[in-house]
């Protein structure tokens, strides 16, 4: 856009004012037309949006760098007992911890942007054992895998066990006896929660969280009437129950 203008407006009025003949002096004013009518808003959001795919580009291309400096440790973990999610993943040097992760529900679990060198990794969840591998070669660029042969056992230390025995009115033990094990709730209703039959010498065996709770073994005869007996856990032990059946009566 060109704005033009002069001062004064005229000779006339200039002569009038002045009573002296004045040169005209004109003006100009230059605007580029791309700005008119809001286009200095979309050139500083162009702008804008240069900047942001610029400053990606950067980002990316520092990340990719970084990664082919780098490495990783990936793999998966199994558990005797419960869900393989959650397993707190350590990656150390010596003593000290470098990283951290966690495993997904499958089990699985990647820790990236490792310097290269050898690390140890430990793996910790509630009521399993530690498991620990050593002397473990990470390279830069690359990823190295562990596999699925991460397997924790349950940490007897950290579980409560309710073992019992079966037996008949001839204080026999009793195999191949269906047993029940139910959680009473704070309302006092019973909620199955495991299943299993006595062994050939009429015992059977459960693994518990050690959290404060109260439940129901109940035995279950193929003949006779069920015999229960209702067990409280306060803490990691073993508890014990005895349970004695009774044939029909007719």
């Amino acid at each position: 856009m060109l704005t033009v203008g002069s001062w004064p407006r005229g000779k006339a009025a200039a002569r009038q004012a002045t009573g002296k003949e004045l040169l005209s002096i004109t003006y100009y004013t230059l605007v580029p037309s791309s700005l008119r009518d809001g286009g200095i808003i979309k050139e500083m959001k162009h702008i804008k949006s240069v900047f942001m795919l610029v400053s990606l580009i950067l980002l990316a291309a520092g990340a990719w760098a970084q990664d082919r400096a780098t490495g990783g440790i990936k793999g998966k973990v199994r558990v005797e007992t419960g869900t393989p999610s959650g397993v707190s993943v350590i990656v150390r040097q010596g003593e000290q911890e470098v990283a951290r992760g966690v495993t997904n529900k499958n089990g699985e679990f990647v820790i990236s942007r490792l310097a290269p060198g050898r690390y140890g990794v430990t793996l910790r969840k509630p009521g399993l054992s530690v498991g620990s591998i050593e002397d473990i070669e990470v390279k830069a660029g690359k990823t190295r895998s562990l596999g699925d042969r991460l397997v924790l056992s349950i940490d007897e230390g950290s579980i409560a066990f309710i073992r019992g025995s079966v037996f008949n009115q001839n204080d026999r033990s009793v195999p191949n006896i269906r047993i029940e094990l139910a959680k009473i709730e704070d309302d006092g209703t019973a909620r199955k929660i495991d299943g299993r039959v006595t062994n050939e010498i009429g015992a059977f065996v459960f693994r518990l969280s050690p959290d404060a709770a109260k439940y129901r073994i109940t035995a279950k005869p193929n003949s006779g009437e069920p015999v229960s007996k209702d067990v409280e856990i306060d803490g990691a032990a073993v508890y014990r129950v005895a349970l004695s059946i009774r044939p029909p009566t007719n």
